[in-house]
């Protein structure tokens, strides 16, 4: 792979105005200590000392692609809530936009609360995971406003990101006709999705991770390059896509192309790794980026393959600069 034209594509990406259309979920961190038994119950009691708030779900791919030097746009919805608000305030510190988002007073916001504990000499160990969760209604209104926001967007946008978390933000009824509109620009439609991977006829590319590929058909790969060849095969004709990027752990990641022999990519750097949360945004992020800068599928691939092996590095949802990203390419 030309070192050199990679790091032309990064340098591509300032400024590129990405739609961002998924599921915008608030991410919340308590923190405290832990030293004794409760007498109420054998359960551990937690001294509160501090909380934070981060964005979850596209969130992710937002922050990501802001970091990048894109200009991210988010098209989702929010409840009338306090994380409704919380998400808002997080964009708009971060100078993202927030026009496109809908706020709907009948959907409660998805929080994930994540209780740590820990001394405050020592790493904190999650110890509790709360989910609060909903589903985006079938609202006649807020479809209609949805329809007409990604109507004007993709008209001046080089590319689509779907981060679908399966809170239904992303309607499959408004994607089939998003994807005749994005057909006839020739915009390149970038998916990522936990659960509903086949709905997504059409993309261009898909990128989900091992699991998610067995899930969708209902097989076990257990890390085995030849069954996983035969399910991109399959996923690829079901969907109609180009491309397929499946990520692999440590494995790094096998790029599938139709009429083209798999592409495996071992993965960058040391398989040590700290925290691979929020890493699948981060590869789709910069795949998305290097497909809207004129870059072939391979080549997206070699640079979402070297940003996950930069995340991954680092504690929680990570993001990298484009200067850490031509580090990488050069190393």
């Amino acid at each position: 792979m030309d070192k050199q034209k990679l790091i032309r594509i990064v340098d591509r990406f300032a400024g590129l105005r990405i739609v961002v259309w998924g599921d915008l979920i608030l991410d919340e961190h308590l923190y405290g200590t832990t030293r004794r038994i409760s007498r109420e119950a054998p359960v551990l009691i937690l001294n509160y000392r501090d909380q934070e708030h981060s964005l979850g779900g596209a969130g992710n791919s937002l922050q990501n692609l802001k970091s990048l030097g894109a200009f991210p746009i988010p098209v989702g919805v929010i409840g009338r809530d306090e994380a409704g608000k919380k998400i808002l305030s997080i964009l708009r510190s971060k100078k993202m936009v927030t026009e496109w988002i809908y706020r709907e007073k009948s959907y409660r916001t998805p929080l994930k609360t994540r209780i740590l504990a820990g001394e405050d000499n020592t790493r904190k160990q999650q110890i509790l995971r709360i989910d609060r969760d909903g589903s985006v209604p079938d609202d006649p209104v807020l479809k209609r406003w949805l329809r007409k926001a990604l109507g004007l967007l993709i008209k001046d946008c080089p590319a689509l990101l779907i981060s679908d978390y399966n809170y239904d933000t992303v309607k499959e009824g408004i994607y089939a006709e998003v994807l005749r509109t994005t057909g006839k620009n020739k915009v390149p439609i970038a998916v990522d999705s936990r659960f509903r991977l086949l709905s997504f006829k059409g993309a261009t590319v898909a990128t989900p991770n091992e699991a998610e590929v067995e899930g969708a058909l209902g097989i076990e790969i257990a890390g085995r390059d030849e069954p996983l060849r035969r399910a991109a095969g399959r996923i690829l004709k079901k969907l109609r896509s180009s491309a397929l990027l499946v990520t692999r752990g440590s494995r790094g990641m096998t790029l599938f192309e139709k009429g083209r022999p798999p592409f495996a990519i071992p993965i960058h750097g040391t398989t040590d790794i700290v925290d691979v949360t929020g890493a699948g945004d981060t590869v789709i992020s910069v795949f998305t980026l290097a497909l809207a800068a004129g870059g072939s599928f391979r080549e997206a691939a070699e640079l979402a393959n070297r940003a996950g092996g930069i995340v991954v590095m680092k504690k929680g949802a990570a993001t990298l600069t484009p200067r850490e990203l031509k580090q990488a390419i050069l190393s």
